[in-house]
């Protein structure tokens, strides 16, 4: 179905994350920090990102603004993930380039409808 890479530092969140998309039928590769999930977004070339936004020393939203001024990885559809759900994280992951942003716990239904919608899968 496709390759997605998991930009998340929660081993559990990773984990489950994993498991449920691989179990979808997607190829999945996973890094546990911004600098490496933006060198594994050139390394790898996924089709779609999923980038925690709470990483620590380089959030998501630094990652994602490096992925998208590289020519190489810029047109990579990423799909921001945090804990909280203020329409003021919304609008800075969407300014900062995300194509959609989603909240944890992951409702994975729904999550799994925006990946097929940003990776054009039929439903």
């Amino acid at each position: 179905m496709g390759k997605i890479l998991v930009v998340e530092d929660n081993e559990m969140n990773r984990d489950m994350l994993t498991r449920r998309l691989v179990r979808q039928g997607f190829t999945v590769v996973s890094a546990i920090d911004g600098p490496s999930g933006v060198a594994m977004a050139s390394s790898e070339m996924p089709d779609l990102i999923l980038m925690d936004v709470a990483l620590g020393e380089m959030d998501g939203w630094e990652a994602t603004q490096l992925i998208k001024a590289n020519r190489t990885t810029a047109r990579i559809p990423i799909i921001a993930l945090t804990a909280h759900a203020l329409a003021s994280d919304r609008d800075k992951s969407i300014s900062v380039g995300c194509v959609d942003f989603d909240t944890k716990p992951v409702d994975f239904g729904r999550l799994m409808g925006k990946l097929k919608q940003h990776m054009g899968i039929a439903a």
